[in-house]
């Protein structure tokens, strides 16, 4: 056994953990590669930007900035219930949705516990399981998402299987499951395994929301973000719907504060003009389909997606995205999802799109 020192960490998973790569960012490309003009489809950010009424919501706040905001949330809380028809008791927030997933981890998660996730899922699921020592079982995908049957099966003969977590439409591959195949798959789960939902992605596909799991099972998370459709990543604010005493649990373990005083404010008036919402999720359609019908025509392989991205395989996807870089072009590639031939690339504006188009094919033919 070697002997510790002031940089050991609590578990030795951890030293086996790669930090999450983010994607590049603005500032960053333009001092590395002197552009000017750069076009960021790497982050599925709204770029439609967020609602005006949070605009002015924002506002009203600067003159409070030296207050602490409301550590219970109240205001928020009550805006999630109403537009969920759950109780405010049942509502979490977070500082993000990436927030709440590790706080639901933590929480219900030991080091002699084990998670459950899919192959091609959001990478957060496998590091939880190295930040806490805890087991971290991968089931492989099929056709790119996730095999419930598989799954059921991991969770069944898995010594203690604590938490399982489904993303819903899935990130990065944009695939989606059915509500009834979800709920088939919850039915079978033994009821003292948590079922996470991260659904960060719902309003692109109404169709996979899966809040009516609340009112039929007890051990069901539901998690969300006003980060993508509501254009408010930079605030950091989401929040989970669950059964009461669970988030009297996460309450319990929540830090201070978590969310502060214009990200609550902002989220209220965000989730009060769902006419905004409306469009962006037409705007994202529309766009969505004319980008897969280029890919297409570039004879480029792609996933169908449920969200406001799209994954498509362009062979060397590491020269491709080095060489869009030069180009002030950032998407994501999925290397780290082990898939080195994938980007995923997040669905912009018309003009964005056609630009991106434009650089990719140029980009293609010259490789």
């Amino acid at each position: 056994m070697s002997q510790k020192t002031f940089a050991t960490p609590a578990y030795a998973s951890i030293a086996t953990l790669s930090a999450y790569q983010s994607s590049r960012s603005v500032e960053e490309l333009k001092r590395e590669y002197e552009v000017n003009d750069v076009l960021k489809l790497a982050s599925n950010e709204n770029p439609l930007g967020c609602s005006p009424y949070v605009t002015l919501a924002i506002t009203e706040q600067l003159g409070q900035l030296a207050r602490y905001p409301d550590g219970k949330g109240h205001d928020l809380k009550q805006a999630i219930a109403y537009f969920n028809e759950v109780h405010s008791k049942q509502v979490t927030l977070g500082n993000g949705s990436n927030d709440l997933l590790d706080l639901i981890a933590r929480t219900f998660v030991g080091h002699e516990d084990a998670i459950i996730y899919s192959e091609y899922a959001f990478i957060v699921y496998a590091m939880l399981a190295k930040i806490l020592g805890a087991k971290g079982v991968e089931v492989p995908a099929k056709r790119y998402g996730h095999d419930l049957p598989a799954m059921l099966d991991a969770v069944q003969h898995t010594p203690n299987a604590r938490l399982v977590f489904i993303a819903n439409p899935n990130n990065p591959t944009g695939t989606l499951l059915s509500s009834e195949e979800i709920r088939d798959f919850v039915a079978q789960v033994p009821s003292h395994v948590l079922v996470v939902l991260d659904e960060a992605y719902v309003e692109y596909s109404p169709e996979s929301n899966n809040r009516a799991l609340l009112e039929d099972f007890d051990n069901v998370i539901i998690v969300r973000t006003f980060s993508k459709a509501y254009g408010l990543a930079g605030l950091r604010v989401g929040y989970a719907l669950s059964h009461p005493e669970v988030a009297t649990m996460l309450d319990r373990v929540r830090q201070p504060f978590n969310v502060s005083l214009v990200a609550q404010s902002a989220a209220v008036a965000a989730l009060g003009d769902q006419d905004f919402i409306a469009k962006v999720h037409k705007i994202n359609d529309g766009q969505m389909r004319w980008i897969c019908k280029q890919f297409d025509a570039l004879g480029l392989g792609f996933v169908k997606s449920y969200a406001n991205f799209v994954m498509v395989n362009v062979g060397d996807a590491q020269s491709i995205n080095q060489a869009l870089l030069e180009q002030g072009v950032i998407v994501y590639p999925l290397t780290a999802y082990g898939l080195p031939e994938w980007l995923r690339i997040t669905v912009g504006t018309p003009e964005d799109n056609t630009r991106l188009i434009d650089t990719l094919r140029d980009t293609l033919q010259s490789l």
